[in-house]
């Protein structure tokens, strides 16, 4: 007889970005790509990354909120970074637009508890471990990362975050 661990070996565990903690990433790279982390219009982030300027505007009040970025009114005014890359991380880019980390709900639709507690100590333990990769995780990296990517497809290609 075997083990239940919740869900088939077949279903792989995966943690889907939503459309906000989508574009408030790309939002906070391009950002970074920014001369001296200077000011830059919410139409100016949302045209080179092809985003609803709306939309846009709306997250990137969530993250000035949060300290991520800050800005500046005016005619040359706009968002601009508030730390540098290295000291904003995945995790707080999607805590300050309100994304949850926990990779799975522990209750059912009725308020009951969904699993025993040996597949509810493994997925606390899974949802920890998640948790401290997306908040060491930085925007740094993730530049980089975006970078290296670029590279890889050959100089023709536009970069595109």
């Amino acid at each position: 007889m075997g083990y239940h661990w919740g869900a088939p070996p077949s279903v792989p565990l995966v943690m889907k970005l939503t459309t906000r903690g989508h574009y408030s990433v790309k939002a906070l790279l391009d950002l970074s790509l920014q001369p001296h982390f200077e000011p830059t219009s919410v139409k100016a982030i949302a045209l080179r990354q092809d985003l609803p300027c709306p939309y846009l505007e709306k997250l990137l009040i969530q993250l000035r909120q949060a300290g991520l970025v800050a800005s500046v009114r005016g005619a040359n005014g706009g968002y601009y970074l508030a730390r540098s890359p290295e000291s904003i991380s995945l995790g707080q880019i999607l805590e300050a637009v309100g994304e949850t980390l926990d990779p799975l709900p522990h209750h059912q639709a009725d308020g009951t508890q969904a699993e025993d507690w040996v597949t509810l100590s493994v997925w606390r333990r899974l949802h920890q471990k998640v948790k401290e990769a997306l908040y060491g995780i930085s925007l740094a990296d993730l530049y980089y990362d975006a970078r290296s990517w670029q590279a890889s497809q050959g100089e023709g290609h536009q970069f595109m975050i």
